[in-house]
């Protein structure tokens, strides 16, 4: 699935209080987590997370890589953000898409 995809079976979106504290506290405003969502690049899936799959997608907002986490429930066209982040260079390779091992 393209995020392309998952904006557009999304008709609903809720943040999580998690996803909004750590928006807030990194100055990720609501529309830039919209426009990730449709624009971002899923660089992975969980399909076995409950109660719905969920995605992690890569995106940037004002220059600086971004990462939200995504679950959607394809029969309602509710997702929920569950957090949004910026990865850690340390943690990430050089384009943000994959960890580095350890």
């Amino acid at each position: 699935m393209t995020a392309k995809l998952l904006g557009e079976s999304c008709r609903t979106l809720y943040f999580s209080r998690h996803a909004l504290e750590r928006m807030f506290q990194r100055g990720i405003p609501p529309e830039a987590v919209d426009s990730l969502i449709h624009q971002g690049e899923i660089i992975a899936t969980y399909a076995d997370d409950r109660p719905y799959p969920s995605v992690l997608i890569l995106g940037q907002f004002e220059g600086r890589p971004v990462h939200a986490v995504i679950a959607g429930n394809e029969q309602t066209g509710e997702c929920q953000v569950i957090t949004v982040y910026q990865p850690d260079p340390a943690l990430w390779d050089a384009t943000f898409k994959k960890r580095k091992k350890p």
